[in-house]
């Protein structure tokens, strides 16, 4: 079975937007629909999520709005496109490599543009995501970015640390101990990222719609719940 890559799916997005707004700025009216930000505690399959939501989305939205696309991985690449930078700096832009050692060591030795300036073009990017709406973006704050636009529906999903492993065991094929370490390490390096860049508490419900705890679901049940919620919020962008 053929399957499309992440960069295609963005690519055809972005294609599919622009020629929307050419023939809507003629009308001098652009349709945007809405933006779903997706946090997640790490070993939380967020990609097979967020790529069955994109499908749930495109059946029930109204054929004069975009198609819909999710921006995980593939977000980086956008940002170094937006922003002409080299793909070398592919490793740095992510919650987990913007520690305070990475910002001295980039700063001394000037080996990429101060992680300061990262941050921005990472945030500019994920605004110019969400004001095109029909988006899924995941992780890097964009609840916190999006925080002031109207039409972005924020998500947390938890699990419990057992589950977590189990999960990070079976994709990497590493020991409970070791799986048990990165997902500690990984949680609270998105914990700081959040609270040193943006100020805010990753876990704090009141930065979320909604909270959910996918180990009560499974995931066809998790993705019908999450959509309607959004449909529902955002009638006019679907036809349900």
């Amino acid at each position: 079975m053929n399957t499309i890559s992440p960069i295609i799916k963005a690519r055809k997005y972005v294609e599919s937007h622009t020629q929307l707004q050419d023939r809507d700025a003629k009308k001098k009216f652009i349709k945007t629909g809405p933006c779903l930000t997706i946090s997640r505690l790490h070993g939380i399959d967020s990609e097979i999520i967020s790529d069955e939501l994109v499908n749930y989305f495109n059946f029930y939205r109204k054929k004069d709005t975009g198609e819909w696309a999710a921006f995980d991985k593939n977000l980086i690449k956008r940002v170094l496109k937006d922003h002409d930078l080299p793909s070398r700096l592919d490793k740095f832009i992510t919650e987990e490599r913007m520690s305070t050692m990475n910002e001295m060591l980039n700063e001394l030795f000037k080996v990429h543009p101060p992680i300061m300036e990262l941050l921005h073009k990472t945030s500019s990017t994920i605004l110019k995501l969400a004001e095109m709406g029909n988006v899924i973006i995941v992780g890097r704050a964009a609840n916190i970015i999006t925080a002031n636009q109207k039409k972005a529906f924020h998500i947390r999903l938890v699990a419990p640390l057992k589950t977590r492993i189990h999960n990070l065991k079976a994709w990497k094929n590493i020991s409970k101990k070791e799986a048990e370490r990165i997902i500690k390490h990984e949680d609270n390096a998105r914990r700081d990222y959040v609270n040193r860049h943006f100020h805010k508490d990753i876990d704090s419900p009141y930065n979320y719609n909604v909270i959910i705890n996918i180990d009560k679901y499974d995931n066809k049940t998790l993705v019908e719940t999450i959509g309607q919620m959004v449909i529902r919020k955002y009638p006019k962008y679907f036809e349900y």
